[in-house]
């Protein structure tokens, strides 16, 4: 009798080129975002005869590690190539974004090769100085895997690094040396698959724990960051508070990551800074669940929030804390799932009731406060709102939202310039759904070049550009009339043109509500990319982000120095 050889021990004989790219495919990534540069040209080469991924060009590697950021929140997962020294530092910061917002980007590099840096070569987009170390170290930083590729551990490396960035929600690196992309090696026939399970007992007493603590608790309030998102839970999260009869509020990082008309969500809670109501129910609450939350300054009114730890109970993406008790080794996704199936349903009739919605006043003039009441109305059920740092992201962090809108945003690490990339990015990933970007002028000359690519690849999302004369969120916090708040006033609304000769963009400047009003109507079912430049007053911005400057102001300089400088603050 012959026995059957299993699937899993056939191999292949390919290039370390197609085996990373089959992984790729794998991982389900029908796209990569970079820079073409000569160490990773014959890679690039191997992807234009490949089944996929898709090459996408971009202009430049920051932008293009901005692109990987938004494909990722909207696809789950991206990739980014760029060369050695020159391209991978040009998207470190956005890397290192990607890293703090936890999103999975897989970030490889073509290098030099590898008999150069076998020998310490003085090759170009090197420091001219034999060290071939330094640029694996700056990757170290702001990566939870990293490997330079060799044929001998190609298949052991690229599988860890790919496991790392599923499992992890962070970036990866992987450098590849230009001249093995095309070496043939010995690779698994068997798909890539990424498999795990929490361990057992650590999740049976974290789950029996917490249900006590449930259980003895008579009211019960969720919070929610990011992370929600990142392991694809939100759907669990509303069934868990229907269940306990719990309230849901999340954090500004989470905007837009629990639908909004359902009956249990309150709003968001950023401490001092929250809307009427949504502290008080959150900090009274006797047993409050945070699930990945992390209480940052910018989310938090500068440290506002009064959350007592022993009310908590804290589920991250890997590991959970009752009280003083840790739990490693156990899953968000496990968690919930069984927390689901073990806690009593609470009666229909303690449900939570919403707060009362804060009803704006019209206005006569196109201000901030108009527009983004008129926004609320404008966005539709399945939207994704991308939110640049400033007065765009305060605005859309007060704006309810229909549901299935999804909302991208940078608020943690707050890297102004990154939201057109970003659009970029989602639109890749998800052509069919409308995209609409909010944009400040002085966020939008950073990475203007972007919006070529948009054009580049057909692609239709509404740009409002918020023109307001300069960094209004800085002069919130200082520095009101000083020039280096001001940036030089472009032509906005002419910039398509420059960037296509299509007929594949619509763009025009309005100073009036009527102006926008008109403009609006042509956004319903984009046809071509829209830009719209609105006209606002310098200092105008939404109520929020007015306090939230002053808290700045207090925390980067000190209330000592707020007293001494109080003729120089807005």
């Amino acid at each position: 009798m012959t026995r059957k050889t299993p699937t899993s021990s056939i191999t292949l004989e390919e290039s370390i080129g197609d085996f990373l790219l089959r992984r790729l495919r794998e991982v389900g990534l029908a796209h990569v975002f970079g820079v073409a540069g000569d160490f990773n040209l014959e890679l690039l080469e191997q992807m234009e005869s490949a089944d996929g991924p898709k090459w996408v060009g971009c202009c430049n590697e920051l932008n293009a590690a901005y692109a990987a950021d938004g494909y990722a929140r909207t696809h789950g997962l991206s990739a980014l190539i760029t060369t050695y020294g020159v391209g991978e530092l040009s998207a470190l910061c956005g890397i290192a974004g990607a890293f703090a917002e936890h999103l999975p980007i897989i970030a490889i590099t073509g290098a030099p090769p590898i008999s150069e840096i076998a020998r310490g070569g003085l090759v170009h987009h090197t420091a001219g100085d034999g060290n071939f170390q330094n640029m694996m170290e700056c990757g170290r930083q702001f990566s939870v895997a990293q490997a330079r590729i060799s044929p001998q551990n190609a298949v052991v490396e690229i599988d860890r690094c790919l496991r790392a960035c599923i499992l992890q929600k962070q970036p990866v690196y992987l450098q590849l040396p230009s001249d093995l992309a095309h070496i043939k090696i010995e690779t698994p026939q068997a798909p890539f698959l990424v498999t795990f399970s929490s361990d057992t007992e650590m999740l049976e007493d974290f789950v029996n724990t917490a249900v006590q603590r449930l259980a003895a608790s008579r009211s019960v309030c969720i919070l929610v960051d990011s992370d929600v998102a990142r392991f694809q839970q939100a759907k669990k999260v509303t069934e868990l508070a229907s269940k306990l009869g719990a309230c849901i509020a999340v954090m500004g990082t989470a905007k837009g990551v629990i639908d909004e008309t359902d009956a249990h969500y309150i709003g968001i809670y950023a401490g001092a800074f929250s809307q009427p109501g949504i502290q008080a129910k959150i900090e009274a609450a006797e047993c409050l669940i945070q699930l990945g939350v992390r209480f940052i300054d910018s989310t938090t009114g500068s440290f506002t929030e009064h959350i007592d730890p022993e009310r908590c109970i804290q589920v991250n993406s890997w590991h959970g804390r009752v009280q003083n008790d840790d739990f490693q080794g156990i899953c968000m996704v496990d968690v919930l799932d069984r927390l689901i199936a073990q806690v009593d349903p609470v009666p229909e009739e303690t449900q939570p009731a919403k707060p009362a919605k804060i009803e704006v006043q019209s206005s006569s003039q196109l201000t901030q406060g108009w527009f983004w009441h008129r926004m609320a109305s404008f966005v539709k059920p399945g939207d994704v709102i991308v939110a640049e740092n400033g007065t765009s992201l305060s605005g859309v962090a007060g704006m309810p939202l229909p549901s299935e809108a999804s909302v991208i945003s940078q608020a943690l690490w707050g890297a102004i310039g990154y939201s057109l990339p970003a659009t970029f990015g989602s639109l890749m990933a998800v052509p069919e759904r409308r995209h609409i970007l909010f944009i400040g002028d002085g966020s939008f000359q950073l990475t203007a070049q972007e919006l070529s690519s948009i054009l580049r690849h057909g692609l239709k999302p509404i740009i409002f550009l918020l023109n307001n004369g300069g960094y209004t969120i800085e002069r919130l916090i200082l520095g009101e009339n000083s020039s280096y708040n001001d940036v030089q006033p472009w032509k906005y609304s002419a910039l398509a043109d420059v960037f296509s000769s299509k007929d594949d963009h619509n763009s025009r400047r309005v100073n009036s509500i009527s102006e926008l009003e008109t403009a609006l109507a042509a956004c319903e079912t984009p046809q071509k990319c829209i830009l719209i430049e609105v006209m606002l007053d310098r200092m105008d911005a939404p109520e929020a982000l007015k306090k939230l400057g002053k808290a700045y102001a207090r925390q980067d300089y000190g209330t000592t120095w707020m007293a001494q400088n109080e003729n120089r603050l807005p």
